[in-house]
């Protein structure tokens, strides 16, 4: 790094940590107010992490590359807001997406309707950790992005088929991951001499 560029990244460092000084606080409580509580931290990371690299947009901050002064707090706070905002949507459509995987995945596993054993979704993650690296990126831009076989074969390089191939068989193993986690299906037993659905011996 030159002269120039060390400069520059202290610059940036003095005015990142002038207004992280002034905003931090008021942050915290505007998220406290509006998301979850196991989501503050992470989207008040999150938020710092994108005025870290926006520094120099941010409107109020003042001209000088180093503050000589506090920033005014009304002058920085509403656009930081909208960045907090911002940063709150993003964790909530993750959720959402994180959600949506579950109950897709669990339908196939046939879990049981309204099963709520797992709100940590810790079984959907430990199943997604087994797979293959690009199985399992297969299976994500499928449940969130909502990608079909043709858009995810363009991200990561493969056929079309191929991609068909690997989602199948992957919702496969997840799915059978899920049951295992979640227990079998009541009444739908299909070892020998127990019940199947429609209650009579598979014998």
């Amino acid at each position: 790094m030159t002269e120039t560029e060390q400069r520059a990244a202290g610059d940036q460092r003095a005015r990142f940590e002038a207004l992280a000084h002034v905003v931090t606080e008021p942050l915290h409580r505007y998220l406290l107010r509006r998301a979850d509580p196991d989501q503050v931290d992470d989207v008040l990371s999150e938020t710092l992490l994108v005025l870290w690299r926006r520094i120099g947009d941010v409107p109020g901050l003042g001209p000088d590359p180093v503050p000589r002064e506090r920033p005014d707090p009304d002058a920085v706070l509403p656009w930081c807001y909208g960045v907090a905002r911002g940063c709150l949507a993003n964790a909530r459509r993750s959720d959402r997406r994180r959600r949506s995987l579950l109950e897709r995945l669990t339908w196939t596993a046939r879990t049981p309707a309204g099963d709520t054993t797992d709100p940590d979704h810790t079984a959907l993650h430990a199943a997604l950790a087994q797979l293959r690296a690009l199985d399992r990126e297969v299976i994500l831009l499928w449940a969130y992005e909502e990608l079909p076989p043709s858009r995810i074969a363009e991200v990561t390089g493969l056929s079309a088929n191929a991609v068909s191939i690997r989602l199948h068989r992957a919702k496969k193993k997840l799915a059978a991951q899920l049951e295992r986690k979640t227990g079998p299906h009541p009444g739908h037993e299909t070892d020998e001499g127990q019940e199947t659905g429609n209650g009579r011996s598979s014998r």
